[in-house]
């Protein structure tokens, strides 16, 4: 178990569990914990036997939103930067959105802002029964961030999107579900186990860089105009990955009849993730 000051991190088998760990402040969001994560991140990529990522939070919440401890000062920009400061929210889902490895959040309560926010670049949210979202920007005087106004609208649709930020709603886990900002409730008590269900679906039998290369495959290609790019990245990944040890390993075992041994490891992969269309 990796212990940071924010956040640690548990592995339940192939699967990297990252624990918010603030509990006496609802796990609210803080600079430092922008930090913790960007590492965990970091070290989950770097680490070739985790094969899956699960977010939750300690105590009742999953996270609070920003820490509000500063009062009115709260949301001034970060000294020493001359220019415009990054958002640390949109920093901390970029770092999830780039992740190598499948990302599930389970959100065992409560959310708001950035707690909220940071999660729509996992690929799958599975929340509690007593679990809300509250999207409360325009009720403190802000504007979406960590990126949301390029995720929400992709996940629930633009209308919703717009409905939801524009009003600084609360929204219930029953509406969540049935917008699909979540994929599944569960009570509370099984939030966690269900979340590492679905990381072992996406580990077992799966070659771990084809896993990798899809994930981040379907989410770049939200951004082309044209299914002719989609078409120029995946013929050039076919090619790259047709003549593979894992795919040759992936038709001999069905048609041996038995569990595939993928060998190839993401870490000796990160050339292939060049989503320019080679001309």
């Amino acid at each position: 178990m990796l212990e940071r000051p924010t956040l640690w991190v548990q592995r339940r088998g192939t699967t990297a569990v990252i624990w918010l760990n603030r509990p006496d402040r609802l796990n609210a969001f803080t600079l430092a914990m922008r930090d913790d994560l960007l590492a965990a991140f970091d070290a989950t990529d770097a680490d070739d036997s985790v094969r899956a990522v699960v977010i939750t939070g300690t105590g009742r919440a999953f996270c609070a939103g920003a820490d509000l401890e500063a009062g009115g000062e709260t949301f001034l920009p970060e000294t020493g930067f001359d220019g415009v400061p990054p958002d640390s929210g949109g920093t901390t889902s970029l770092r999830i959105f780039a992740s190598l490895k499948p990302v599930i959040v389970a959100v065992n309560g409560p959310s708001a802002g950035v707690g909220v926010t940071m999660t729509l670049p996992a690929d799958v949210r599975i929340a509690s029964d007593d679990a809300k979202f509250a999207f409360v920007f325009t009720r403190r005087g802000l504007v979406p961030e960590a990126c949301s106004s390029w995720f929400l609208p992709r996940i629930v649709g633009v209308a919703t999107a717009l409905r939801w930020l524009m009003a600084g709603a609360t929204v219930s886990v029953g509406e969540a579900l049935e917008a699909g900002l979540v994929s599944e409730v569960v009570p509370k008590a099984e939030v966690l186990q269900r979340a590492l269900a679905i990381a072992d679906e996406f580990a077992a039998g799966t070659a771990p860089v084809s896993v990798a290369l899809t994930r981040q495959l379907l989410w770049q290609m939200l951004a082309t105009e044209s299914p002719q790019t989609a078409h120029a990245v995946e013929s050039r990944l076919l090619v790259e990955r047709g003549s593979s040890s894992d795919a040759r390993e992936g038709v001999v075992s069905f048609l041996e009849k038995r569990p595939p041994e993928f060998s190839g490891a993401v870490g000796a992969h990160g050339a292939d993730f060049d989503w320019q269309p080679k001309t």
